[in-house]
């Protein structure tokens, strides 16, 4: 899609009442569900994080960036993500977080990041923390420059592919919560997002099919 077209749709996003969970669902295994919807919150005091659902124009084009995660001892080793990170004291709120880490592991800075509004934040059980998504977008073509502590690689997702169903399959996995599962994904190329993005990746293509 043209990025001067998608800009015109961007406000109605603010209108749309956020499907939040039934959202979430859909790109969740069934043990996951049931353990989310048994979770009292309040009982294991998570960790706070936050993360940037970022567009961008790419020769005229909109894009949606993700980042692969480098291999490291931990849950979320080698995923696709969002760019992102925790909530430390320093930021004001969850939204700088979003921002701050945006700049420290893609090199985009804050300052030419609009952000639009917050989405539904999502409980991550392996790692005990409470993710809070943004909505941003840059109006200006933009050139990545990735940490290498923490980025293997920079996914740009084409909007319309990221609104085609055909990239949503079915793979099997062992997670750290059970093994050999079914689990609903989006394959990305050779890339298979699962698990917390691929449920804040739900509830942000479910917000802009009812606005475009």
């Amino acid at each position: 899609m043209d990025f001067q077209e998608f800009l015109k749709y961007v406000p109605k996003v603010l209108e749309v009442t956020l499907p939040a969970s039934e959202a979430h669902y859909k790109m969740a295994s069934l043990t996951r569900i049931e353990s989310m919807k048994n979770l009292k919150i309040s009982s294991v005091n998570p960790k706070s994080a936050a993360v940037m659902m970022l567009f961008y124009p790419k020769k005229g084009r909109t894009h949606l960036v993700l980042i692969v995660r480098n291999s490291y001892e931990g849950v979320h080793s080698a995923q696709i993500a969002f760019p992102g990170g925790k909530y430390e004291s320093k930021d004001e709120n969850f939204q700088n977080t979003a921002l701050r880490e945006t700049h420290e592991e893609i090199g985009i800075t804050p300052e030419i990041i609009e952000v639009i509004m917050p989405f539904t934040n999502l409980y991550i059980q392996p790692s005990n923390f409470m993710v809070y998504p943004f909505l941003g977008i840059c109006r200006e073509e933009i050139i990545f420059i990735p940490d290498s502590n923490e980025v293997a690689n920079i996914i740009e997702l084409p909007l319309l592919d990221f609104l085609s169903d055909e990239l949503i399959v079915s793979v099997k996995l062992s997670t750290s919560y059970a093994t050999d599962i079914d689990i609903p994904a989006f394959k990305i190329n050779e890339h298979i997002v699962w698990g917390a993005t691929a449920m804040m990746l739900s509830e942000l293509k479910e917000v802009l099919k009812m606005v475009l």
